[in-house]
């Protein structure tokens, strides 16, 4: 009886694994292929301001582009200016949800992340959800706004 009760456990569990494999596949491959272009310059920007990469981040952001942080809001060239000096490192981005939504040529994207940054020489861990605007300008899609919004750990985003 006993080992008849393992071998359920062991199948009920093998079930459960694959549904949950084949859960998170579905939901992956439900992106339209604009949606995962999306996805993905997101991640890439990520790493890139991390990097402090500004020769990737430059061409990404529109001229038009606003930032909105916890202490203030700004254009391009100052969010650029800020990255380059280090006066915010972005040292690590863990992206745990993304939800995105398109509407012709314009993508909305909100990521929930905790952020581990340097803000003008002191570590921080923060969580947010940051919410990306962009359009598409030809072949390439241009960040016109990110905000940053300070939310529990606990937090989800609705998809």
């Amino acid at each position: 009886m006993k080992m008849f009760i393992m071998a359920l456990f062991a199948i009920a569990s093998i079930q459960y694994s694959s549904a949950q494999e084949n859960k998170t596949s579905t939901v992956v491959t439900n992106y339209t292929k604009a949606e995962q272009e999306v996805i993905q310059l997101s991640k890439d920007k990520w790493q890139w301001m991390a990097d402090k990469n500004v020769d990737k981040l430059e061409p990404l952001f529109d001229n038009k582009s606003k930032f909105v942080h916890m202490s203030g809001t700004w254009k391009k060239d100052e969010e650029l200016d800020i990255i380059k000096t280090g006066r915010i490192w972005y040292k690590n981005t863990k992206v745990h949800d993304v939800a995105i939504e398109t509407f012709g040529k314009m993508a909305i994207l909100w990521n929930r992340i905790t952020l581990e940054a340097n803000v003008r020489g002191t570590d921080v861990v923060t969580e947010f959800t940051v919410t990306e605007v962009y359009q598409k300008h030809g072949n390439d899609w241009k960040l016109l706004a990110l905000t940053f919004s300070s939310v529990r750990d606990t937090h989800q985003i609705q998809k």
